[in-house]
């Protein structure tokens, strides 16, 4: 099976690919040889279009190569249920997102997911499930180009853990949803949270809003 990579830019994505993307037409070719993504950064900001891709012989390669060319901020975090089977999200910069933060130095993945969790949200998480997947994004840090590479973890706590946003960290509102009633968050979301949501399905019947 092909290899495919995404790396995201805001609503925007770059895709790694091994073969042309499902409705090329709407992706504009990115030069595998001249590629390079702290230069591209601000010119992708500015382009009209949101959806790039990048053909090259090995996916594989070509994204490690990429992420050893910039500086990589590692950071975990997570899609928690409670007992009554809805999903927790927080309210930061205008949307709808997932507790995440970075991964302190001489602390493990799994345990700095539960605790970015634990702060941003003022809950205790009581297991600690499988990872859900990867998303890679990119942003200016300090006034440098950096890629963070987001662990996503699926975790469980209970209903009755009172909520508290942690506002120091731009957080102004952290709610429950039923899986039935997660339309909000599918309209005003970043495409790297829908995938994870897409994951663990609980977007079945949409399509990815940056899908190739």
């Amino acid at each position: 099976m092909a290899q495919k990579y995404r790396i995201y830019i805001n609503e925007k994505v770059i895709l790694i690919t091994e073969s042309e993307p499902k409705h090329a037409d709407n992706f504009e070719k990115l030069d595998a040889e001249t590629f390079d993504l702290k230069i591209i950064y601000t010119w992708i900001l500015a382009n009209p279009n949101k959806l790039f891709y990048i053909k090259t012989a090995n996916a594989k390669v070509y994204f490690k190569a990429v992420k050893k060319s910039i500086t990589l901020i590692e950071a975990a975090g997570g899609l928690v249920k409670n007992t009554k089977g809805q999903y927790l999200f927080i309210y930061r910069n205008d949307k709808w997102d997932l507790p995440k933060g970075k991964i302190e130095k001489e602390e493990g993945v799994k345990e700095a997911a539960v605790r970015e969790v634990e702060e941003e949200c003022g809950i205790k998480v009581s297991e600690l499930n499988e990872k859900i997947c990867k998303t890679y994004h990119v942003y200016v840090n300090r006034g440098e180009v950096v890629l963070k590479k987001t662990h996503w973890y699926a975790m469980k706590s209970k209903a009755k853990d009172k909520l508290k946003p942690q506002k120091e960290e731009g957080i102004t509102d952290v709610r429950w949803f039923e899986k039935e009633h997660i339309e909000p968050i599918i309209d005003n979301t970043f495409p790297s949270i829908m995938d994870v949501l897409h994951k663990e399905k609980l977007v079945t019947n949409k399509v990815m809003p940056l899908s190739e």
